[in-house]
């Protein structure tokens, strides 16, 4: 789910500035070898969400750390009218690979990259169908079903719920996942537990419209708990973090489910935090760059399509849920990822990512 920083500049006067951890130009002086550069534009959300944005520069730190020949160095979008500038910026700085996160850059990175046909870019979370475009995606519908049905098998209220940032494909593909989950829950245990903040058939639901701000995420959390959720799953980003902390402040009234990158490993409320529906963006960055560092062409077609089976996708340990989770709903949910990679439970989503 694309969860991260828009703050790109006010004219790109903060390119440089912004480019967190930029590399040290005399650091391999001496040594020959020509530097392969890796520059990454984040989308709305920022370096820090603890979501997407983040996952995609530990990917650029990893492939660095594989090889200290890579150079990276980052540009944060402000808003979405930073894309086009932020990618031409790095264009004309003749990166070697220019990476856009998310999928709100995928018109932009399209537009960038047509102009540009021997500019190579890699894209998470959309697939804009150029072939000097390697597209990351993820089908994080199969983890979220897990999600929703250990949800459903924990809930005391018999109320589950899950809201997302923007009604966009990278976001309402876990919240379609995660319904389906709970509904996998009752027809399997003949029980009603109640998803809320989302209808997969009319594709409407609950929205911050918005990937930072952590007020309106606790806002819409808080009208889910009024209504007796009482676990909720953020698709939102930073403005997740309000419902995560809002949760850790409840005393337990109500848990969370966090999305993206491991909650625990990642904000500071794992106290409120069951699981994480985990988009394995970091590996799957790391291989891309070092592969086109070596040389090798990444190709287009088919690009890498994250699922349980490649671990590209997953569900992360319980933390300090572990002892509160029954043994049979892990039973029960290690079963169900086995199905999915069997192909013996089908997951679908109209935002499954298409090759």
């Amino acid at each position: 789910m694309r969860i991260a920083s828009m703050f790109a500049v006010g004219g790109l006067v903060l390119s440089a500035a912004a480019c967190g951890e930029a590399p040290d130009d005399d650091k391999n002086a001496g040594s020959g070898a020509k530097k392969f550069s890796a520059c990454m534009v984040t989308d709305v959300g920022g370096i820090d969400d603890k979501s997407f944005n983040a996952s995609a520069w530990k990917g650029l730190q990893n492939a660095k750390a594989a090889n200290d020949n890579i150079d990276i160095k980052y540009v944060a979008s402000k808003s979405e009218a930073d894309y086009e500038p932020n990618l031409t910026q790095y264009v004309n700085q003749k990166c070697n690979f220019i990476l856009a996160v998310g999928g709100l850059m995928s018109d932009a990175t399209k537009k960038i990259a047509a102009a540009n046909p021997n500019q190579e870019f890699g894209i998470v979370d959309a697939n804009p169908g150029l072939d000097n475009i390697y597209p990351m995606q993820f089908d994080t519908a199969q983890a979220a079903f897990q999600a929703g049905y250990l949800a459903a098998g924990l809930s005391k209220s018999g109320k589950v719920a899950t809201y997302g940032a923007l009604p966009i494909p990278p976001v309402t593909i876990f919240m379609d996942g995660f319904v389906d989950g709970v509904a996998y829950y009752n027809t399997t245990k003949k029980k009603n537990v109640q998803a809320l903040g989302w209808n997969k058939e009319t594709q409407k639901g609950s929205f911050t419209n918005d990937f930072a701000k952590q007020d309106e995420g606790k806002k819409v959390s808080d009208a889910l708990v009024a209504q007796g959720a009482d676990i909720i799953m953020p698709v939102a980003g930073g403005s997740g973090l309000g419902t995560t902390a809002a949760a850790k402040a409840s005393g337990g009234k109500y848990e969370t489910i966090w999305v993206d990158v491991d909650g625990c490993e990642s904000t500071p409320d794992c106290a409120a935090i069951v699981t994480t529906v985990v988009k394995n963006i970091p590996d799957a960055v790391k291989e891309a760059v070092t592969k086109a560092a070596a040389g090798d062409k990444l190709p287009a077609k088919p690009g890498f399509i994250g699922t349980l089976a490649n671990n590209g996708v997953s569900l992360a340990p319980y933390h300090d849920f572990d002892s509160k989770v029954p043994a049979e709903l892990k039973t029960e949910i290690d079963k169900i990822k086995a199905d999915i990679a069997a192909g013996t439970i089908t997951v679908t989503s109209k935002a499954q990512p298409t090759k």
